[in-house]
């Protein structure tokens, strides 16, 4: 992140080759790499343009995942879409196309690490998106979004993360709670166990798995429930 602004002009042509858009209101191209810290006696910063960015963002991505997986239920659909709008993904984004160095922050912000650093760089990457839709309309901010996204929406096709990743996702979106383990039991020898595992979900009925650790277990408990509500469909075996 850089401690002195650049100016519009200096922002436009950096962009130029990354987003396919030549920038005419460079204020506000300005503005929407500015972070609060760093914001003058205007008091304009790009908070409201994150905003507007993160629904387009979220308009475009929900669009693809509908029209490239037909058969996929809801939940499914969702957790797609999470995958692929959070904020690690787009921190991700911002960095490979060198936006972390445009934004404007305060200097105290220069020495932020961890998940302090991963927003700022996400609310960015979403308020560069606003100011490519302002300005270029929907074309223009689909545009880029399918560009630099192309490589995790292809991946996204096949990909399917661990199931307890998953489930935590899927539970706080339907039931606004977090999964809880109970292990049920342990059986054979120690050379050979096999491990038995429940979860619940708020107020979900439970489930049930095994495995050969117990890691295996929940993770076979994690994919009934994702199976049995329809968020994950049945893998045929080929």
């Amino acid at each position: 992140m850089a401690t002195r602004k650049l100016t519009g002009k200096a922002l436009a042509e950096a962009l130029e080759p990354v987003t396919g858009h030549v920038f005419r209101d460079h204020e506000r191209l300005r503005r929407a790499l500015t972070h609060a810290s760093a914001r003058q006696s205007t008091g304009l910063d790009y908070e409201r343009m994150e905003f507007l960015g993160d629904r387009v963002l979220g308009l475009v991505i929900a669009d693809y995942v509908y029209g490239a997986f037909p058969e996929v239920p809801e939940g499914e659909l969702s957790l797609r879409l999470n995958g692929l709008v959070n904020a690690e993904t787009l921190a991700q984004i911002a960095e490979d196309i060198g936006l972390t160095s445009l934004i404007h922050a305060g200097s105290e912000l220069r020495q932020l690490e961890g998940r302090k650093r991963v927003n700022i760089r996400a609310d960015a990457l979403e308020s560069l998106i606003a100011a490519l839709y302002l300005e270029g309309g929907l074309d223009a901010a689909r545009a880029f979004i399918l560009r630099h996204w192309a490589g995790r929406l292809d991946a996204s096709a096949t990909a399917r993360r661990d199931p307890k990743t998953e489930l935590q996702e899927w539970a706080h979106v339907a039931a606004g709670a977090v999964p809880a383990y109970t292990l049920d039991g342990r059986e054979g020898p120690d050379h050979d166990p096999l491990f038995t595992v429940s979860v619940r979900v708020g107020q979900f009925e439970p489930a049930t798995g095994s495995g050969r650790t117990k890691r295996q277990a929940e993770q076979a408990a994690a994919s009934a429930i994702l199976v049995r509500e329809r968020v994950w469909t049945v893998e045929v075996p080929q």
